[in-house]
């Protein structure tokens, strides 16, 4: 046979001949299946993703699709998943406090409010949240590097004295080989950060200090929103026996999932670790950009 026409458009035309079937109702039929079997392999990755990551939303969820190879538009993926019931749900809960202000210790200036890291170890935030047990509350004290947003050190106990902030400063400064003088650490004013203890600690090591303004957590949103990040995805699902199954439990989130594997939108959709390997260490020597 000879002509210009695909091999394919033969193999079409050779096929509706065998089945006495015009290649208008053939190619109507596809029109009419295709986009259907389409569909449903979407839907299909969407559930096992959505699944998979119970608190992702539509953008980490697009992140991941596009991973493996799906191209599809953010409205018919929020359309999918509103159809699918797979759009995170988030819960208020009871917040008790876990800093106070009121208290003698110097309050530092906010170094960090026009700070840009452009490598790890410039800038380090902290903060402390609880976490709700059955019959009492526990509290989790984190450090977080601002350039990649990887949790570096955290502590948990079940109290609210000075020692809790300074386990997860010392797992920080055992994680991390830090430049003295390099580095601005910043929290809120509450007395754990601010005690003699820890300013102490923070001096030692040759770690400026730096705090947000009174009744403004927005001058520590870094450190907020992976409180949020915990609660939603790990605290919020969670039934907790006792402080050992809690500590085990954040900690595997922390290590497994927020470092390791979670997308963030900061990040170009990359985990903090990812987001450390393609960027050379040995930058941490670079100044800080003012904003």
């Amino acid at each position: 046979m000879q002509g210009t026409g695909s091999p394919a458009a033969y193999a079409v035309a050779g096929l509706c001949a065998l089945t006495q079937v015009s290649r208008a109702a053939y190619y109507r039929h596809w029109g009419q299946s295709a986009p259907l079997r389409e569909e449903t392999a979407l839907r299909d990755a969407i559930q096992r993703l959505a699944l998979a990551h119970r608190y992702y939303g539509y953008r980490r969820i697009g992140a991941l699709l596009r991973r493996e190879g799906w191209c599809v538009n953010h409205k018919r993926l929020v359309r999918l998943m509103r159809e699918d019931n797979l759009l995170c749900l988030r819960k208020p809960l009871f917040k008790p406090a876990t800093t106070g202000s009121r208290h003698s210790w110097r309050v530092w200036p906010n170094l960090a409010r026009h700070l840009a890291p452009m490598a790890v170890n410039q800038l380090w935030v902290a903060d402390i949240t609880y976490v709700r047990l059955d019959e009492a509350f526990v509290y989790l004290a984190v450090v977080l590097d601002a350039f990649s947003r990887k949790v570096i050190g955290w502590a948990l106990e079940d109290h609210l004295r000075a020692s809790l902030a300074l386990g997860a400063l010392e797992m920080a400064l055992t994680s991390r080989r830090i430049i003295p003088g390099g580095l601005v650490h910043h929290s809120d004013q509450g007395i754990q950060y601010a005690c003699g203890d820890y300013i102490a600690r923070l001096e030692a090591a040759g770690i400026q200090p730096s705090m947000s303004r009174a009744g403004c957590p927005y001058d520590n949103a870094m450190a907020e929103s992976f409180m949020k990040t915990l609660k939603h995805e790990e605290v919020d699902g969670g039934d907790y026996r006792d402080i050992d199954h809690v500590r085990s439990a954040i900690g595997r989130f922390i290590d497994d999932v927020y470092n390791r594997q979670r997308l963030h939108s900061a990040l170009a959709y990359q985990s903090p670790m990812e987001f450390e390997a393609i960027k050379p260490l040995a930058a941490a020597q670079q100044p800080m950009a003012s904003t």
